[in-house]
């Protein structure tokens, strides 16, 4: 007799080439979390992460319905579950408080929702991005990248990259400066769990390149970025981040769905400051 188990899953396993059973047990050891949960939350922590910068004529009602919610009434119903309060007071302290999100377990497993005010206020960040950068909005080309996911902290993405270059290197692939080294970030800290952030350490690659296990391809398709050039110390990437977030909304450009990314110029040994050059990307209409 065939268990009942979410069309989604069957069909996923299907790709893997595992059991719907083997599948969802590999995806629950390797995440800590079941497949519908991972889905569930990463839908809420994208409207999450709209509504701290989405202008007041937005309604939530298009945003749930875009990532997939059924109604208005189901997507309320698990944004609080998830948060603790409503999408409209969330957005509503965010937006006003510039603040940070941080999800913290308690003993008995229970989520709790702690609102933690940015050091930055935006009138600071305005100015800081100011003085380090000017953003332009252009098309970027199409970008082939060879990969090997990351999974916690964006602070420790270092060390994926470490493997990276280590598979790399034996290849003849690190063709400096032709080849650009680039990040790719999934997940916005301000609502998701440090431990749950998704990102990847990359490298521009030609087609012809042969990947296998853990490092794969992925493609960055053309289309439009608001860019922003920055050379940054390590500890000053979460502010350039906020700027270039605060920036879109300001200068009244959209956010759309698409790879936000850092491409990578320098050797930052090589630089007198000891300082990252670096394009922020952010995909906009």
């Amino acid at each position: 007799m065939r268990i009942w188990m979410p069309t989604f899953l069957w069909k996923i396993s299907k790709i893997a080439c595992f059991s719907p059973f083997h599948f969802h047990r590999i995806f629950c050891a390797l995440l800590e979390e079941t497949p519908n949960n991972y889905i569930t939350r990463r839908r809420i922590e994208k409207i999450a992460g709209r509504l701290l910068y989405l202008r007041k004529d937005d309604l939530l009602t298009n945003l749930a319905l875009q990532y997939g919610f059924k109604s208005i009434h189901s997507f309320s119903r698990s944004f609080r579950k998830f948060y603790g309060i409503s999408a409209s007071e969330f957005q509503k302290r965010g937006q006003s408080e510039f603040s940070k999100i941080g999800k913290m377990q308690s003993k008995n497993g229970t989520e709790k929702v702690s609102f933690e005010k940015y050091f930055y206020t935006i009138n600071n960040l305005k100015n800081w991005l100011e003085m380090k950068t000017q953003v332009e909005v252009k098309e970027m080309p199409e970008l082939k990248l060879a990969q090997i996911r990351h999974q916690g902290s964006y602070s420790e993405i270092g060390k994926t990259f470490d493997k990276l270059m280590k598979w790399a290197g034996p290849r003849g692939l690190l063709n400096f400066p032709e080849t650009k080294t680039a990040g790719i970030y999934y997940d916005s800290p301000r609502v998701t769990d440090a431990s749950k952030l998704q990102s990847s350490a990359c490298i521009t690659i030609e087609d012809n390149v042969e990947v296998s296990g853990e490092v794969s391809k992925i493609t960055i398709p053309k289309g439009k970025f608001a860019v922003g050039r920055f050379e940054l110390k390590m500890n000053e990437y979460e502010q350039a981040w906020n700027s270039m977030s605060l920036w879109v909304p300001e200068n009244n450009f959209e956010i759309r769905d698409g790879h936000y990314h850092e491409i990578y110029h320098n050797d930052v040994n090589q630089h007198p400051e000891g300082k990252f050059i670096v394009d922020i990307c952010i995909p906009v209409k």
